[in-house]
């Protein structure tokens, strides 16, 4: 398979909604082992299909040595509060204090069809939070707070992006 390229803001598919895997077939399989060798590298917290330019529901992530992924991710539950630095890998050299919940839950399939529950807390709850976010089309910096969204923004414009 391949270690794919990685999308950047302003690219419209990390602004649009994914779609809902409904047939687990030959090109989801290549997709999730693409996901799985993308993400599979030193700083990479996790990875979402649109990032590769794929509009499904699907992520990979690598977490403490853990590699893994997740189909039709949907955040079940959350708990706490952190804020703490974040930063993306479509968002380069961009790293800013985000709030999230400290604690996720989330549910979703594998590639047999049978059900996944990923969960943590820390780093692990932000990513599950942060690539749930890309799915639905957004991005870490639409959750800063204003005057910081702003400044994010800026220079975003600065680097050409």
């Amino acid at each position: 398979m391949a270690i794919r390229d990685i999308r950047v803001v302003p690219d419209p598919v990390l602004r649009t909604p994914c779609e809902t895997i409904t047939n687990i077939t030959p090109a989801v399989r290549r997709l999730v082992t693409d996901l799985l060798e993308t993400v599979d590298d030193p700083g990479r917290a996790g990875l979402s299909a649109n990032q590769i330019g794929v509009s499904l529901r699907a992520f990979s992530f690598n977490i403490e040595g853990k590699l893994g992924y997740v189909l039709n991710p949907v955040i079940e539950e959350t708990s706490g509060e952190q804020y703490g630095d974040e930063g993306c890998l479509s968002l380069p050299g961009l790293w800013y204090q985000t709030r999230r919940a400290d604690y996720a839950r989330v549910r979703g399939i594998d590639l047999e069809g049978a059900e996944i529950v990923l969960e943590g807390s820390g780093l692990m709850g932000r990513m599950l939070q942060h690539e749930c976010d890309h799915l639905d089309g957004h991005v870490y910096i639409d959750r800063l707070e204003k005057d910081v969204r702003r400044l994010a923004l800026k220079q975003l414009r600065t680097q050409g992006l």
